[in-house]
């Protein structure tokens, strides 16, 4: 397939990634108004026309220029109500194209010194594999970043299919991870390698291509399918009537829907999948082990904040949306990219809440964006921030990493905790 794109004109290559951008963003779009949770609106022309408009029209259905014929449902949807999707299909076209520049031709994510000829045309294709995953990704977070926008909240019928899309990915493709510039932190680099799941200590295959592997691939699996079930654990019940009828809850509430068959199949699908990898090894193991540890590094920092915060505060401080959803891109980018869009994430926050302010006047924007930006800025200036200063500390830091994650979670609960009492001490005054 990539050497099948690679044959392609350059120009011709230009048209084709434009029109992606342009179906990508009226695919975010029909997500946006069609799947959202609590006000699904009949805006897209891919959808049926709302109550008492006319039909559709084929020409309806062409990106950006469609959605100037769709003004005549200005009457239901209300005024200027094509104008936001119009721009996301437009700027997702745009940003695409500046995405496959930066990664293919100009090598933004290698190191400064081998953003030279003949290095880059060899770079081209495994450029080209990751900003094809990196497009998906971008698509599947401009969805999440407007849904979020308007209700505050995250569908899973976008982090479920895009966490799936990213295992097999990582499957199917020798190189979607962005490089590690080796040897870790000398300048110049002399080459670089795939930031797989043991970068920058590079131990593998070792234990983890063996049973041990296995059992931890699908261990994570087997949590992130729990994680997606309907979990009702009340401590008021707890309190009241004691810890055998609190599982009796907790139990009745994972089987009262009929979406635990959905999970219960996935999670076998998975460990038919992730088995049969295993049994192959190699690359595509390789591949897949990096996605299930970004999975599990990238949605468990956010449940292990969420719930944290949430006891500190005696409040909900996070969606369960925002874990699915840095799990997502953690399967997309790997566990070491995750952890620097995370921290990433408030820098960007002060520009949107900025910019949503001026057009909107409301001060109040959900995380999910926030996390997306992150990511992005993370693709942007990978080289500096990973190469120029991560990996060398990680590879420094070693065993120490998980401990001191530990403790600076342990750090963030005694703070709220405090800062919870000194406000309710205030507002008692």
């Amino acid at each position: 397939m990539i050497a099948f794109w690679m044959g392609i004109p350059a120009e011709l290559r230009v048209i084709l990634l434009a029109l992606f951008g342009l179906a990508g963003g009226a695919l975010a779009n029909h997500v946006i108004y069609r799947f959202a949770y609590f006000n699904p609106r009949p805006i897209s022309p891919w959808g049926p026309p709302p109550e008492g408009a006319p039909a559709r029209r084929w020409t309806d259905r062409i990106p950006i220029l469609g959605w100037f014929g769709l003004r005549r449902e200005t009457g239901i949807h209300g005024r200027g109500f094509w104008i936001r999707p119009m721009l996301i299909e437009a700027a997702t076209a745009v940003s695409l194209l500046a995405l496959y520049h930066f990664e293919t031709q100009s090598g933004g994510l290698l190191p400064v010194t081998a953003r030279v000829q003949p290095f880059l045309g060899i770079f081209e294709t495994v450029g080209t594999q990751i900003f094809f995953a990196h497009a998906v990704l971008f698509i599947f977070m401009v969805a999440a970043t407007f849904i979020d926008f308007d209700e505050q909240t995250i569908p899973d019928v976008i982090t479920i299919p895009g966490t799936w899309i990213a295992l097999i990915f990582a499957v199917l493709s020798d190189y979607i991870y962005m490089p590690t510039a080796l040897p870790v932190g000398a300048v110049p680099a002399q080459s670089v390698a795939p930031t797989l799941f043991d970068s920058p200590w590079f131990m593998r295959p070792g234990v983890w291509a063996t049973s041990k592997g296995w059992w931890v691939g699908i261990g994570i699996w087997t949590a992130w399918c729990f994680a997606l079930a309907d979990r009702r654990w009340s401590g008021v019940i707890l309190r009241r009537r004691g810890l055998a009828r609190t599982i009796k809850h907790f139990t009745n509430g994972l089987f009262h829907y009929g979406f635990w068959k959905v999970l219960a199949a996935m999670w076998v699908a998975g460990l038919i999948g992730i088995t049969a990898v295993w049994n192959i090894g190699g690359d595509a193991w390789l591949g897949l082990f990096t996605a299930l540890v970004g999975l599990a590094v990238g949605g468990g920092v956010i449940w292990a904040i969420r719930l944290v915060a949430t006891w500190a505060l005696n409040m909900e401080a996070m969606g369960f949306g925002d874990v699915t959803l840095m799990a997502m891109i953690g399967a997309f980018i790997g566990w070491q990219a995750a952890i620097i869009a995370f921290f990433l994430s408030p820098f960007a926050a002060i520009a949107i809440v900025l910019v949503r302010y001026i057009i909107t006047r409301d001060a109040y924007t959900p995380f999910g964006p926030y996390l997306c930006a992150g990511t992005m800025l993370t693709i942007v200036f990978w080289d500096r921030i990973f190469n120029g200063w991560l990996a060398p500390n990680l590879l420094w830091m070693g065993p120490m990493l998980l401990w001191m994650c530990v403790a600076m979670l342990g750090l963030m609960a005694v703070m709220l905790f405090v800062w919870r009492h000194i406000k309710m001490a205030f507002l008692r005054e």
